[in-house]
């Protein structure tokens, strides 16, 4: 069983690394002071998506942590 969450907690955490560097840059930083910045975005499909399965191996990881503390 423990061996099973450990694997669990590795494969969501690697997944959960690959889906955050997916993600587009939401701001401009630095670079938006003096240049006109983008004011209003909308989500496409793709970065719904990346949220939504982002969401998911976050859940998965922090409940194997949880339950890796208990055992």
């Amino acid at each position: 069983m423990k061996i099973l969450l450990i694997i669990i907690q590795l494969v969501s955490a690697i997944s959960l690394i690959v889906m955050v560097l997916l993600h587009s840059a939401k701001g401009e930083g630095l670079g938006s002071i003096g240049t006109t910045a983008r004011m209003f975005s909308s989500q496409k499909g793709l970065e719904a998506g990346l949220n939504r399965i982002t969401t998911i191996f976050a859940s998965a990881f922090l409940g194997s942590a949880f339950l890796l503390s208990i055992f």
